[in-house]
């Protein structure tokens, strides 16, 4: 013994040391204590389990052996009387039929006897008290010896009934007496029945705090299953069957922890939509918390207490599955909404087989997650997606009007509108839409990615259609503000809002394709990129028009007096136009730079078309070559001073601001030569310059001169006609945009 003990204590040690390897374990110390001692626990109900079913087959043999004893002695008597008999009376066995007859009831009184000193063993009061004891020890709990009492009784009824079955299996009255005299024993049976179910329903909880109760229970299970076997097999001999039998205890028990199972599943739901929008979020966490630590509790605990052919845990695991599957099946077909939709499906596909729950490391080996069965069949899991898809449509189309909504009623604030981190103007319309966007791709990607992959699809769907939406508002926005250009007071800073706008809308969309993209290439979704840059580019470009007709609003009076008498004696007109440009570029500057350069650019093109525009309209004839020289000079001058004030508009933008100005210094060329002959080679070098220039435009040229004859006219203008000149691929038309007012036209030629 004391080497037995030596190496215990060894033993321990290492296994505390085992324990023990890290500082930081010594927190755990306690953990560790609970759990030897629920292993000791553990064990030592097996132990105790193993020694009394040994020490009660010991007893049964031991009594069998005595009751085998004795019937041999008898019948060793009663062969030899017999023996005896027949040698004496062999001649006359056939007169002795009333003997018989005695034998058979002598034999039958005999079993009757010895049965009912079984009966009446107990005490003075027989059959009674042993009822009333058996009664006594259920209801105390002593399970165990309330059903060796019964099995006594039992087995006295059933002896008794074996008997008279045999000797007489058609007096039914006889056998009616026997069930009569032993009904109270069915109702003890039904009652010790009772008590098992009640602890196995609590079975996950007795076997924490008194697993020998739970031991007892199915070692009683185990004593019936044997009974039963016994007299089925005995039935195939003899064709009796006790009455109550088989009881099939075992499969009663596992239809007893299987409605425990599915009870334990379906209670946990504790609110409804109405009381708590969360509710089925609350009840499928009730449910992953139940079943992991139910099964982790079966595994480590409640098999123990159970036969091995029993496969207790694979018969629980079995069960838990049914009814989780069972539980949502009945949720799915329920009116869910579309986040319920997205909490079910989540919790199904992910949650149920995550180390949260099936996939936990304490269930391992036992429970394989990748080999579960699913909880929803995949036509339900379709219905429940095209559900969802369709409800979140909807509420995408909602929510994206609403928000638009919401930002059209800023444009009409009294205030500017935000600006972002680099000072560009900007409204929340986007980042409302695609915090909207990433929230539902989000929740997507929790169920899949072929979910998420439709979700990204139907957003920038329905973006396209939201942006054919804000390109119409923007333009109604306009319409209202020409109709009273006070109103709204901040237009021009909302306009540019709507500009930039567009800007993150491009880049919010790439961003968004980057993160939930598995590649660039995914067909479905990149074919509507480029229309949807198309559309953002078409917004911000009529924004870009309308600010610039704002401006050229503005300047139509400053325009008008161009290439007219005042502006000859000396207007300030390209002075105040220069001011007024650069005054909203000012404002402008608040446009994020793509669509800023553009809009430089355009403006460039769009003051140059109006000067031009001026030119052709024939507001002025110069009477003198000292007027067409002063014209002309003025005409280079503020070319140049338009020069100046693009390059300052465009600096640091890269673009090109020379060309446009340098048309109106070409032009001015054609007004300053003093020899008409060389006329026609300065007009041709203006064509070859700038092909798109007409007929039109070279007779108004020529009439704003003064001093070209009719002829001159009509022989340059011809002339030019055979040899129309051949446009670069690189040349941006200018001269396209200018009609030459009708009048002038007709008076040409004159």
């Amino acid at each position: 013994m004391k080497e037995t003990d030596r190496e215990a204590v060894a033993t321990a040690v290492q296994r505390v040391a085992g324990m023990l390897q890290r500082p930081d374990q010594l927190d755990k110390v306690e953990q560790y204590r609970r759990r030897e001692a629920r292993k000791k626990a553990s064990v030592e109900a097996r132990l105790k389990a193993a020694i009394q079913s040994q020490l009660d087959g010991v007893r049964t043999g031991l009594s069998q052996l005595h009751s085998a004893l004795s019937d041999v002695k008898d019948i060793q008597r009663s062969l030899a009387d017999v023996s005896q008999d027949w040698r004496q009376s062999i001649n006359t066995i056939e007169s002795l039929k009333d003997v018989k007859d005695a034998v058979v009831r002598h034999s039958q009184l005999a079993a009757a006897v010895e049965n009912l000193k079984n009966i009446f063993s107990g005490s003075g009061l027989g059959g009674a008290t042993i009822v009333r004891e058996t009664r006594d020890l259920i209801e105390q709990g002593a399970l165990l010896q309330a059903h060796r009492k019964l099995m006594d009784l039992e087995c006295s009824r059933d002896g008794l009934l074996h008997e008279q079955y045999r000797m007489d299996s058609g007096n039914t009255r006889d056998m009616s007496l026997i069930h009569s005299y032993f009904g109270s024993t069915q109702a003890l049976s039904d009652e010790l029945a009772k008590q098992l179910w009640m602890v196995l329903q609590r079975c996950l909880g007795t076997v924490r705090r008194d697993p020998t109760l739970l031991v007892s229970v199915v070692r009683i299970i185990e004593r019936e299953e044997k009974i039963d076997r016994r007299i089925l097999d005995r039935k195939k001999q003899t064709g009796f069957v006790p009455p109550g039998r088989p009881k099939n205890w075992k499969e009663k028990m596992f239809t007893v922890l299987d409605r425990t199972v599915t009870t334990r599943i379906e209670g946990t739901q504790a609110g409804t939509r109405e009381s708590d929008r969360m509710w089925l979020v609350r009840h499928l966490e009730i449910i992953r918390k139940y079943v992991l630590d139910d099964l982790i509790v079966a595994k480590n605990l409640m098999a123990q207490c159970f036969p091995p052919h029993y496969e207790m845990f694979s018969n629980l695991l079995r069960m838990y599955r049914q009814a989780l599957s069972t539980r949502m099946q009945e949720l799915a077909s329920e009116d869910l909404e579309a986040n319920e939709i997205v909490s079910l499906l989540t919790w199904v596909l992910n949650t149920y087989t995550s180390a949260e729950m099936m996939g936990n490391a304490e269930l391992v080996p036992e429970v394989d997650a990748s080999n579960l069965e699913p909880l929803l069949s995949p036509n339900v899991v379709s219905a429940l997606l095209d559900t969802y898809m369709s409800t979140l449509t909807s509420n995408i189309i909602a929510w994206l009007r609403k928000a638009l909504e919401t930002d059209r009623k800023d444009w009409v604030k009294e205030t500017e509108p935000e600006a972002d981190q680099d000072g560009y103007y900007q409204t929340t319309l986007p980042a409302i839409v695609f915090q909207m966007f990433e929230q539902n791709l989000q929740v997507a990607s929790q169920i899949s990615e072929d979910l998420k992959t439709k979700v990204l699809v139907l957003c920038l769907q329905q973006m396209n259609s939201f942006l054919s939406r804000y390109r119409e508002e923007a333009q109604v926005y306009k319409e209202e503000h020409l109709r009273n250009r006070q109103h709204p007071h901040c237009y021009v800073q909302y306009m540019i809002a709507v500009i930039n706008n567009c800007q993150t809308f491009k880049e919010s969309v790439v961003s968004l394709k980057r993160k939930y993209l598995k590649s660039e290439g995914e067909a479905s979704v990149s074919l509507s990129q480029p229309s949807m840059d198309g559309l953002l580019d078409a917004i911000a470009k009529e924004g870009c028009g309308s600010l610039l007709e704002e401006v050229f609003l503005d300047l139509e009076q400053h325009l008008s007096e161009l290439m007219t008498k005042k502006w000859l004696l000396g207007s300030n007109a390209v002075d105040i136009i220069c001011v007024t440009v650069e005054d909203y570029f000012n404002d402008f500057a608040k446009i994020k730079k793509p669509y800023k350069k553009r809009m430089i650019a355009e403006a460039h093109r769009r003051v140059v078309v109006e000067y031009l525009r001026a030119v052709m309209q024939k507001r002025i004839s110069f009477r003198s070559a000292d007027e067409r020289k002063e014209g002309a000079e003025r005409m280079v001058r503020e070319a140049e001073q338009l020069r100046f004030l693009f390059r300052k508009l465009a600096s640091g933008s890269g673009e090109d601001v020379d060309g446009y100005c340098d048309t109106i210094i070409a032009v001015a060329e054609v007004i300053k030569l003093t020899d008409p002959s060389l006329l026609y080679l300065e007009v041709s070098t203006l064509v070859s310059k700038y092909p798109d220039i007409r007929d039109e435009h070279i007779g108004a040229l020529l009439a704003m001169r003064g001093d070209a004859s009719r002829d001159m006219k009509q022989t340059i203008i011809e002339t030019l006609e055979q040899g129309p000149a051949q446009a670069s691929t690189d040349y941006v038309p200018i001269f396209k945009d200018i009609v030459v007012p009708s009048l002038n036209v007709a008076k040409l030629l004159k």
